[in-house]
């Protein structure tokens, strides 16, 4: 772990609103920078969107976030946090792929397509090459133009503002790509991690995820996911980090009524307490962000307004028996998206409980349980016939209605960066202008990028590179 490097002489102070990702990073970067920093959190615990609840003797997270190993920002917060041994990545790519469209109902498990999207040890593009030869839910044609797709995606420059404007879908079908091909690789990655389909997508943040994960460096789309709960690494060991590192976090506290004092400071009502500070990081979404923003801060500040948002549902399934052998997988042909085995985190003792992500989900999110049951249940039944017989002991979901902003072309002009027009007024979020879409680091990049910002307003620099840009 980066052990926390902090002056015993502190110089500044700094109020961090939000005790997500994105603000436990920002305060952690202040605090080892040497600065006396109060994290104030609304909630009575830390994570933001990603944490953890029990239900029963069940420990459940709200949904099932997974990272890659071109996140380099989240890979320094597990570190920081001590908990890279809980989040471990694969060896190396490995995904597999069931196709539910050519089963169908009753049908034996041979029946069922399996596909692996994996990558070999070899220089990029190459590295792809053989996964991709042998993917069988795709043709030969298919799979040579999605090749050619590939190389052309590579040579976009992601700096380009076009891009921003431009929309995903409408560059694939323009670059060969047929709808299959689409749904069985080009939506199979990008609905997982940009939470909205192609042709919903900004070209600017498609091209972002494929190049970045998968043709820049062969390593960068190997998978992990926490192996413990949730709550263990973004709330229990984040906690300890921050005391560690002399942060004082402040649960269950609103924060309202931020205003510049007459000296060039920063005041705001903090639980019920009117606190004044040097600098103030709001690090909450764009909405709340809009609500405590003074008049002028930023140039379109009502463009915060038209980030629109998008839903993850999870749906969570307690069998009485082991019915997957795999960690995860994913499905075409299918509602299901990807399923994760979730049993040993969980603490379940008997049986086997599966979680499932459902991206981009605005027709679902709604639905009643029971509804997402008699869609979700037969679902199974065809992608792992071990579910055929099983007692389903418990059924229950989980719904984020706002779980990340929707990355609709023209997104990015909206998001802001870490500066306002204020001085000692900073912004930080996954929402914010970070180049990423809405991931967990994208979080830790905005924390990190808002830190850096105030740092050098308040004449300090930062103690150390915290992390390796992606390559």
């Amino acid at each position: 772990m980066a052990e926390a490097a902090r002056e015993t002489g502190r110089a500044g102070s700094v109020l961090v609103v939000g005790g997500g990702l994105a603000g436990i990073t920002a305060a952690l970067s202040l605090a080892d920078a040497g600065l006396d920093v109060t994290l104030a959190e609304g909630r009575p615990r830390l994570g933001g969107l990603a944490f953890s609840f029990t239900r029963g003797d069940l420990v459940v997270d709200n949904g099932q976030h997974v990272y890659l190993r071109c996140c380099t920002a989240y890979r320094w917060f597990l570190d920081r946090i001590d908990a890279t041994a809980l989040a471990p990545l694969q060896d190396r790519l490995d995904v597999p792929v069931l196709d539910a469209s050519r089963a169908a109902p009753g049908a034996r498990h041979h029946g069922l397509r399996l596909g692996r999207l994996r990558r070999d040890a070899l220089p990029v593009p190459l590295h792809l090459a053989r996964g991709l030869g042998t993917y069988p839910h795709l043709s030969l044609a298919e799979r040579a133009r999605a090749g050619r797709a590939a190389l052309a995606l590579r040579a976009l420059d992601l700096a380009d503002p076009a891009l921003d404007r431009a929309n995903f879908g409408e560059w694939l079908a323009e670059h060969g790509q047929s709808e299959r091909a689409v749904r069985a690789l080009w939506n199979l990655v990008g609905i997982a991690t940009l939470n909205a389909r192609a042709e919903d997508a900004s070209l600017a943040l498609g091209a972002m995820v494929f190049k970045t994960g998968l043709l820049t460096d062969p390593g960068g789309a190997d998978i992990g996911w926490a192996r413990a709960p949730l709550g263990e690494l973004h709330d229990r060991r984040a906690g300890q980090a921050l005391d560690a590192a002399g942060v004082r976090t402040r649960l269950r506290a609103k924060v309202a009524g931020l205003t510049r004092t007459e000296e060039g400071r920063w005041s705001a009502e903090v639980g019920g307490e009117r606190i004044e500070t040097d600098a103030v990081v709001l690090a909450v979404p764009q909405t709340e962000t809009h609500a405590l923003l003074p008049d002028g801060a930023l140039a379109r500040q009502d463009g915060l307004l038209d980030i629109a948002n998008a839903p993850i549902l999870n749906v969570h399934v307690v069998y009485d028996r082991k019915v997957l052998r795999q960690p995860f997988f994913a499905a075409i042909g299918s509602p299901v998206q990807w399923v994760f085995d979730r049993t040993d985190s969980s603490g379940l003792a008997e049986g086997q409980y599966l979680a499932l992500s459902q991206s981009a989900a605005q027709r679902e999110i709604d639905l009643p349980v029971a509804e997402l049951r008699r869609r979700y249940l037969p679902e199974l039944e065809k992608l792992l016939p071990a579910t055929r017989g099983a007692a389903v002991r418990d059924f229950f979901v989980t719904r984020e209605h706002t779980a990340t902003f929707a990355p609709t072309p023209g997104v990015g002009a909206l998001r802001p960066g870490a500066r306002t027009r204020l001085p000692g007024l900073y912004l930080a979020g996954a929402w914010t202008g970070t180049g990423w879409p809405a991931t967990m680091e994208s979080a830790v990049r905005s924390g990190v990028a808002a830190a850096e910002a105030a740092l050098l307003t308040l004449g300090r620099q930062p103690r150390e590179r915290l992390f390796e840009e992606a390559a």
